[in-house]
């Protein structure tokens, strides 16, 4: 019988308290942000690379907070 390790991988999902912080910080004041500003102020604000991933795949455009947050699994609103 084949049991279950503790040595399984396990991906954890990186925090998203650190996507929420960036994108109530940018979106102060501002109802549309382009793709590629909301990826250089996460560089700027050093989020983990998984993040930074997720910013670099969305589509070239503005996006409005609830937009961003939705595409990128956060949670602002």
């Amino acid at each position: 019988m084949v049991g279950v390790t503790d040595d399984a991988p396990v991906t954890e999902q990186p925090d998203t308290r650190l996507l929420d912080d960036l994108l109530d910080d940018i979106y102060h004041g501002q109802e549309r942000i382009t793709q590629a500003d909301i990826y250089r102020r996460a560089v700027a604000a050093e989020l983990p690379a998984e993040l930074l991933t997720r910013i670099a795949a969305l589509p070239q455009g503005e996006y409005a907070v609830d937009e961003a947050a939705d595409l990128l699994g956060g949670t602002v609103a």
